[in-house]
């Protein structure tokens, strides 16, 4: 026995070591790894560009729906703007009608009354709103544009003592404000 276990022994010292057995071998698989690991490298970065590339799509998508929502909305304010004179003028007209005046020319004066009522029609359609204050509201300076200040008696500080032109709004933004007049009477305790 004792040759038998030399033998057994002798064979396992022949047997090269599989690390030694192929230095080729070793090399390969060492590349290959390497390989694998730019591949890997490689697929995670791409995958990140195109995970990028795709919320800026999406991004862009979304902005590009909030500006036509917005153009649609408020892409007349220009022409809004302009249409305001022309509401006052009429407006204008209308108040300084006397008694008098109203039974001499009443074809022309509801004649006027028409194309205020059609140029209100058309500003409900195109979502301008009239801004109206009156005497004794509140001055809000996000729709009013103070004209003058002057201490009136019987008012609080802010208060809207005179109302010079109404303001208009476009759906939700300010297109005019409305001129008023403020009370600068401080407040008593």
């Amino acid at each position: 026995m004792a040759n038998g276990e030399n033998e057994e022994f002798k064979d396992e010292e022949a047997l090269p070591a599989e690390d030694d057995a192929h230095p080729e071998a070793q090399a390969t698989d060492l590349q290959v790894d390497d390989q694998i690991e730019q591949l890997k490298a490689e697929r995670d970065d791409m995958r990140d560009r195109f995970m990028r590339a795709l919320a800026d799509a999406e991004n862009i998508r979304k902005r590009g729906e909030r500006d036509r929502r917005e153009a649609e909305q408020y892409g007349g304010s220009k022409l809004a703007r302009d249409l305001l004179p022309v509401y006052d003028s009429l407006k204008r007209a209308l108040d300084s009608v006397s008694e008098e005046q109203l039974a001499n020319d009443k074809g022309f004066i509801e004649g006027i009354e028409l194309t205020m009522r059609e140029l209100l029609k058309v500003f409900k359609k195109h979502g301008i709103e009239i801004i109206e204050p009156q005497v004794g509201d509140k001055f809000d300076p996000q729709i009013h544009q103070a004209m003058f200040e002057a201490a009136v008696p019987g008012t609080q500080s802010g208060d809207i003592v005179e109302v010079m032109s109404e303001g208009f709004l476009l759906h939700d933004r300010l297109l005019r404000p409305a001129n008023v007049g403020v009370s600068s009477t401080p407040r008593q305790q």
